[in-house]
């Protein structure tokens, strides 16, 4: 592969490390004080998943999210934090990435009908699977250096 100023390996540590900041800034932005103290996050999420489409989702939010929302919230917003803090140093790498994969592709699930979440969702998970299956953990990453994976 002939790449410009980087190699091919280091180009897919750039966008490992590039979708990690993406995360974090996702964390950043939340406001973490409604999220925890009045549940706007998981209340919007709520709203969204009674009014969508397909009863899966509807059911899916009901069983899982609805009786815990307090604790879904520590699990959304410290998600992505992890998510952020595992691309963006290269620590169990794949499994954040993975697990990145899945928090897009649930994001794309529950707001299928709102066009403008959806491009920022699709780019993620595709920049996880590329990520993912271009082994980008083998440059720049503490995964590499301690000789995991």
């Amino acid at each position: 592969m002939d790449t410009i100023w980087l190699t091919g390996a280091e180009w897919v540590a750039v966008l490992r490390i590039g979708l990690g900041l993406w995360w974090l800034e996702s964390w950043r932005h939340k406001d973490k004080k409604g999220w925890f103290e009045r549940g706007t996050g998981i209340a919007w999420a709520s709203d969204v998943a009674a009014k969508h489409r397909w009863t899966a989702v509807r059911s899916g939010f009901d069983t899982v999210v609805a009786p815990r929302p307090r604790t879904m919230a520590y699990v959304v917003v410290y998600a992505e934090l992890a998510l952020g803090l595992g691309l963006v140093v290269g620590f169990l790498t794949p499994i954040a990435l993975v697990g990145g994969l899945l928090l897009n592709l649930l994001y794309l699930v529950l707001m299928i009908h709102d066009w403008a979440e959806q491009g920022q969702n699709a780019m993620m998970a595709l920049i996880s699977l590329v990520a993912l299956f271009a082994m980008s953990w083998q440059t720049w990453s503490l995964d590499s250096a301690v000789g995991f994976f």
